[in-house]
């Protein structure tokens, strides 16, 4: 009797490792193809924008995108999860081995033991990244833009030479002469900024840097010429700051949670060192942290029932319904994310809300199908 009992336990072990071979197979491919289709669709357009808007280098703007890789990884894992779920438990189903396994005494729950485990990892996993790894990712990432902008436009040992920015319709805004440059200081500046309708602006200064809120120009005087000539007004400076076009400091700062694991966040929202106009955003960033990564549970939840195909359905049908499920989850999510931050929403239910409504939709198909014979 108890030889019969370990040869029956021998056979379960196979059976888990035969399910889970095949389902982190899959679940690789499918983490690689999410992967790519993010980069392709997103991350390389973001790179264009930052190359063409910034005028940050492309190979700055390179290791900027592959250090966010990290961000990309957590929300393809869920992805992976799912499809590798769903296509293999529907590929047993349609070699009737679902069938062959539940004459044999082994039951849905059973044969879904392995992919939960390996569910429940994932999820460990993708927390893991998000907070020990995305954090420092995205700082270093922001790190580097900022230090890219502080170098644009810095012909280093170049002499007198002139650059221009221009407006929206194509015509001049300003114009720098730069004496020459020598240890990415300028020296010598002059600039006509004539971005204001009816006046120009003569700047000159010794010296000046480029930084990502603005140039800094040392011992210096500014002109206001009106239209007809005359001078409206002098001004003399020591040092002083000027932002010519957009500070990039600030469009990187708007969203510095993802800078953060939960326990820094929780510790800034504490002491209030969130600005008010972010808080609504960023509490919901906290407790997405923990709701993106229990999501990996529960598309297996959904996906589990879903794979299993009735006798007169004889094609694969593991794809689609992946896909289905990923579109439903990401559009429920976008929408009550844009709540919570609006307020409509209190940030713990918006950020679990795709969960709780894919969980119980996934309940109600797995009682169903673990009590149904299909």
């Amino acid at each position: 009797m108890e030889e019969m009992i370990e040869e029956q336990e021998k056979k379960v072990k196979l059976l888990d490792k035969y399910i889970l071979r095949q389902v982190i197979e899959i679940f690789i491919m499918g983490v690689f193809v999410f992967t790519s289709i993010i980069f392709a669709s997103d991350t390389f357009i973001t790179l264009i924008k930052q190359i063409a808007k910034y005028g940050i280098p492309f190979n700055v703007a390179f290791i900027m995108i592959i250090l966010n890789l990290p961000t990309v990884i957590v929300m393809t894992i869920p992805m992976g999860v799912l499809l590798a779920t769903v296509m293999t438990l529907n590929r047993l189903s349609l070699l009737s081995e679902i069938t062959v396994m539940r004459a044999c005494g082994i039951g849905l729950n059973r044969i879904a033991k392995p992919i939960f485990a390996f569910a429940i990892l994932m999820s460990l996993v993708s927390f893991f990244i998000n907070e020990s790894i995305v954090p420092v990712m995205t700082r270093q990432s922001k790190d580097l833009a900022l230090w890219a902008l502080g170098q644009k436009n810095i012909p280093d040992g170049k002499q007198n030479f002139v650059f221009k920015e221009l407006n929206d319709t194509g015509g001049l805004k300003r114009l720098f002469y730069v004496g020459y440059c020598d240890d990415k200081t300028l020296h010598n500046i002059t600039v006509l900024d004539s971005s204001k309708d009816g006046t120009l602006q003569i700047l000159q200064a010794d010296e000046g840097k480029t930084s990502p809120a603005g140039w800094n120009f040392q011992k210096g005087s500014i002109y206001t010429v009106g239209d007809d000539g005359k001078i409206l007004n002098t001004t003399l400076f020591d040092e002083s700051q000027f932002k010519f076009g957009l500070d990039m400091r600030k469009e990187l700062e708007k969203n510095v949670a993802k800078e953060m694991n939960f326990k820094k966040l929780c510790y800034h929202l504490k002491n209030n060192l969130i600005p008010e106009s972010q808080r609504k955003a960023v509490m919901v960033e906290l407790f997405d942290k923990i709701a993106l990564p229990i999501t990996t549970i529960v598309f297996v939840l959904v996906g589990v029932p879903l794979a299993i195909t009735p006798p007169r359905v004889r094609y694969n049908r593991g794809f689609l319904f992946s896909i289905l499920i990923i579109f439903a989850y990401y559009l429920i999510r976008a929408l009550s994310i844009s709540f919570g931050e609006a307020g409509t929403l209190i940030p713990v239910f918006a950020a679990f809300m795709p969960n709780i409504i894919l969980a119980i939709f996934g309940v109600y198909l797995y009682y169903r199908k673990v009590f149904t014979i299909c």
